[in-house]
């Protein structure tokens, strides 16, 4: 039985890949960092849940250390948005020091800390970014710390492809679309599933040899 972990997976597009992941026979071990969320109405012996906050190591430890002996797939699902500032004098270096400390750093500690396991069965690791992190399609602005904190986890996966390809690792950048989600909003034209059953596609897809690409859920190939 394949072994998946998807963190911030108590709504949205990480809820919707974990149901999706139990329709396909994985043990899901699921994160929130407070409230359970969706996850408390699901019902599945293979759901293992963790309260998990991405920003605390030691937090990070204890969900890998209950997962062994091996990982499969990790999802870094988990993220934040920003004040969406119509001005760079509004933006609030608070609010920008904690989106790129969830949505780009601690992608890189939840998978620093998984490496061993993912080691072990040559496993995939799928960061959830966005094409607002995309240096060459920025036409609008704004969103300035979103924006930057997606463009350094899209730097930070390119720059470990290598490295982890020696380990057998598989990296996928994936923006799965303008979803209706909290996040996305209720004027988003994709639903989760739409968005989600791109993305298992995409990972059934996945080899080792196509690790670091930056595509959207229905495999088009984006611009960094």
């Amino acid at each position: 039985m394949p072994t998946a972990m998807v963190t911030g997976a108590n709504r949205g597009i990480g809820l919707e890949t974990v149901r999706q992941l139990l329709d396909r026979d994985y043990e899901v071990h699921a994160t929130y960092r407070s409230g359970k969320g969706g996850l408390a109405d699901i019902d599945n012996p293979r759901l293992v849940l963790h309260q998990m906050d991405v920003r605390n190591t030691d937090e990070v430890v204890a969900a890998m250390e209950a997962v062994g002996p091996s990982l499969d797939l990790l999802v870094n699902n988990a993220g934040v948005a920003d004040g969406r500032w119509p001005t760079i004098e509004d933006i609030d270096f608070d609010i920008v020091s904690d989106v790129m400390e969830v949505n780009a750093i601690a992608p890189v500690r939840v998978t620093q800390q998984a490496l061993p396991l993912l080691a072990n069965g040559g496993g995939t690791v799928l960061m959830i970014t966005s094409l607002m992190g995309s240096i060459g399609d920025c036409a609008s602005g704004r969103s300035y710390a979103y924006r930057a904190s997606k463009t350094a986890l899209n730097m930070f996966t390119a720059a470990m492809k290598n490295e982890l390809r020696e380990q057998g690792i598989s990296l996928l950048l994936i923006h799965p679309g303008w979803v209706e989600t909290d996040m996305g909003g209720p004027n988003a034209p994709i639903q989760a599933e739409e968005s989600v059953s791109g993305i298992m596609a995409r990972l059934e897809e996945q080899t080792l040899e196509m690790t670091g690409r930056f595509v959207d859920y229905a495999g088009t190939s984006l611009p960094w």
